[in-house]
């Protein structure tokens, strides 16, 4: 792991006359965190089945680190292919054209594409938004004063701006965990690059996601299904997302309540995902997670992709937070899940020596999935579908 002491303390400067206790909380996280027992390289049995360590770990602590999950060469086009969207995003939040005067990325697209906040600060914490999800508003550094206005946070749909998401969203290993998880039918959630610029990343509070099954007679710890979260550049105790170990299994927790409890927004059980680039993270969406303002040193984008259990989706009213509130049916699932196959396929061009993984729903079907332009031209707007409960 990178020694990121210089980005601890610059850090740690925006906090003032508590900046001593926030460089001892990154370091006492960051040190919790890497003695967990919960980071490896994907392990298979022999006869292909996610290891049953990696699940019990999974299911112990909530998350997984896949060490080394995206081979170099697939980092290397992941990074490509995000210069080529950032080159891409509008001069300014608003703005329909980027700095070449081209229209900018997601100008031609419909609900919630490029998302922006203001520099270091926590856009989501104490509002309605998303449900009232984010019940507390985090610390808001203040930024440098060259800083601009808005800094971009979130882009959703990735899959049909970047052909690297796309096929790093058929990893054959990854989905084979999403199997081994979630069931061989499993389905699709939403897909999207979180940004976190050095020095000016917004925050994200403390939350759980889900909204739709946390009173549902067979609730269990897998029910609002997971993110796979794929590091472009790593991630650190500075600049990375903090998980509370286990709080996947407790239902819905009233984090305000808990925080006024313990008297700071420094949840002390939780510890900070820490990533190398090309490691992948599978995460609970029950576990109360969030992420601080990047105060540090370094950049971290992630490729974020999910995938839910079919029984919790089929014939259920979407919670509406990523595309419009839908009964999914059939139908609806059907389609929204072609993605699958299609990623499949343009995988399969890519690294055509490699064994794609088997996708049960389409395993029989009559048409088999393709990936060209005129397919490519199709995923737009796919988001717009997207299975949020």
């Amino acid at each position: 792991m990178k020694n990121i002491s210089k980005s601890i303390d610059a850090c740690a400067a925006y906090y003032g006359d508590q900046s001593a206790d926030m460089k001892q909380y990154l370091l006492d996280g960051q040190a919790r965190a890497l003695a967990l027992p919960n980071r490896g390289p994907i392990r298979l049995t022999a006869s292909g089945d996610i290891h049953p360590e990696i699940l019990a770990a999974y299911s112990t602590y909530g998350f997984y680190i896949f060490e080394n999950a995206l081979s170099p060469e697939e980092v290397n086009d992941l990074q490509n292919d995000l210069q080529l969207m950032r080159d891409n995003f509008p001069t300014e939040m608003g703005a329909e054209l980027d700095a070449k005067g081209r229209p900018a990325l997601g100008s031609d697209r419909g609900g919630l594409t490029l998302q922006w906040a203001k520099p270091l600060s926590d856009p989501l914490g104490g509002t309605a938004l998303f449900n009232g999800r984010h019940q507390v508003k985090l610390f808001e550094p203040t930024a440098h004063a060259d800083a601009p206005k808005a800094t971009p946070l979130y882009l959703g749909g990735s899959l049909q701006y970047s052909d690297a998401c796309l096929r790093t969203y058929a990893h054959p290993q990854l989905l084979t965990m999403a199997a081994a998880i979630n069931g061989e039918d499993f389905v699709p959630f939403h897909e999207g690059l979180f940004i976190k610029d050095a020095g000016l990343g917004a925050a994200v509070s403390w939350h759980q996601d889900g909204d739709t099954h946390w009173d549902n007679p067979d609730f269990h710890e897998n029910i609002h299904g997971f993110n796979f979260m794929g590091q472009i550049f790593g991630s650190t105790a500075v600049n990375g997302v903090w998980v509370v170990p286990g709080s996947h299994k407790e239902g819905r927790i009233n984090i305000a309540e808990l925080i006024a409890t313990i008297g700071t927004e420094r949840l002390p059980d939780a510890v900070p995902i820490i990533c190398n680039p090309g490691d992948v993270v599978i995460n609970n969406r029950q576990l109360v997670h969030g992420s601080f303002a990047n105060t540090g040193l370094e950049t971290r984008v992630t490729a974020n992709f999910g995938f839910h259990p079919r029984a919790s989706v089929l014939n259920v009213r979407g919670a509406g937070l990523h595309a419009e509130a839908a009964v999914f049916d059939e139908a609806f699932i059907k389609h929204r899940a072609r993605l699958i196959g299609i990623a499949i396929a343009a995988r399969q061009q890519r690294f055509p020596d490699e064994t794609p993984f088997n996708y049960a729903p389409i395993r029989d079907a009559d048409d088999t999935p393709v990936w060209n332009e005129t397919v490519k031209a199709s995923l737009k707007n796919y988001h717009l579908m997207d299975l949020s409960i």
